[in-house]
């Protein structure tokens, strides 16, 4: 090969054919929505009352939807979508970025359950249109996550266990897609075990009402690892995975395991791991009422 003597110190990308167009990749995501009805469920459900941005709530809402698929995460990356040619692909004009936040900054968080009802309804067509398990098993994981904000008028935004001001919304998804089944906006200093058991019961409602008939397992880390996510678990007849926090008892329930009942797995760590079965009352209580907890642990 013959070696060049040139250096690149920029290049420049040109378009030769006036048809081409960026994120073109939204025509399936915005037509599935649109199918879907997803414009008119923020339209039925979304009201702004006489606030600033209470006009034409769909489309704005499309707009975001249209702007956060495309990998934009604040409001001025909307104007991205504002040539002619994208919005062909959404279908409809693209609100200036001045407008949309006039539209989002007319929200309240009384408006929060307005939208995650939109988000269930949309939930429920797309899985019985058949995208859903139907009577498969269905893995659920739930957790909670740091959204950080540096607005300090912000409702709600308060610093946590982190030292960032923020938000700690719970969420949930589905283990084998990946698709999101729930958000619930919590304030920032929220303890993650807070409002799990109410949260927990909405998404098992939602699975279920949206078409999911088989069996249901939930999976969580010891920050939701209390008697009210069991309990709803429970009651909505779901099975839970459930990290246990390491107490004293708890340590010495894992020193008393036999050597030989220890099983070698793959581990990303160096060395591998090792688990073991255990039978262990998670939560004290009366003694019929740890008749009904008795759990089995993997201990790894």
């Amino acid at each position: 090969m013959r070696a060049s003597a040139s250096a690149l110190e920029c290049l420049i990308v040109t378009f030769d054919d006036s048809n081409a167009v960026s994120n073109s990749g939204l025509i399936l995501p915005i037509t599935l929505a649109e199918r879907l009805g997803l414009r008119d469920l923020f339209d039925l459900h979304i009201d702004l009352e006489d606030r600033p941005g209470r006009a034409n709530v769909g489309r704005k809402a499309m707009a975001i939807v249209a702007s956060i698929l495309a990998g934009g995460d604040c409001i001025d990356d909307t104007a991205i979508l504002e040539s002619p040619n994208a919005q062909v692909i959404l279908g409809q004009i693209m609100p200036a970025p001045s407008t949309l936040g006039v539209f989002l900054r007319s929200f309240e968080t009384s408006d929060i359950a307005d939208v995650e009802r939109v988000a269930a309804l949309l939930l429920k067509r797309a899985w019985l249109a058949g995208a859903g398990p139907g009577d498969e098993s269905l893995t659920i994981d739930v957790d909670s996550t740091i959204c950080q904000v540096y607005g300090n008028k912000k409702e709600g935004a308060y610093f946590g266990y982190t030292n960032l001001r923020g938000y700690h919304p719970h969420l949930v998804a589905v283990g084998k897609t990946g698709d999101i089944l729930g958000i619930v906006t919590r304030e920032g200093n929220a303890n993650t075990a807070r409002g799990a058991g109410e949260f927990v019961t909405q998404v098992i409602n939602n699975a279920r009402a949206a078409g999911a008939t088989g069996e249901i397992t939930m999976r969580f880390d010891s920050g939701f690892f209390s008697r009210a996510v069991r309990d709803t678990a429970s009651q909505g007849n779901v099975r839970i995975c459930i990290t246990t926090r390491m107490s004293k008892r708890l340590k010495q329930v894992i020193a008393a395991i036999p050597e030989e009942t220890w099983t070698s797995i793959p581990y990303w760590l160096e060395g591998g791991a090792d688990v073991a079965e255990v039978e262990y009352r998670e939560i004290q209580g009366n003694i019929a009422h740890l008749q009904e907890i008795d759990k089995t642990f993997v201990l790894s």
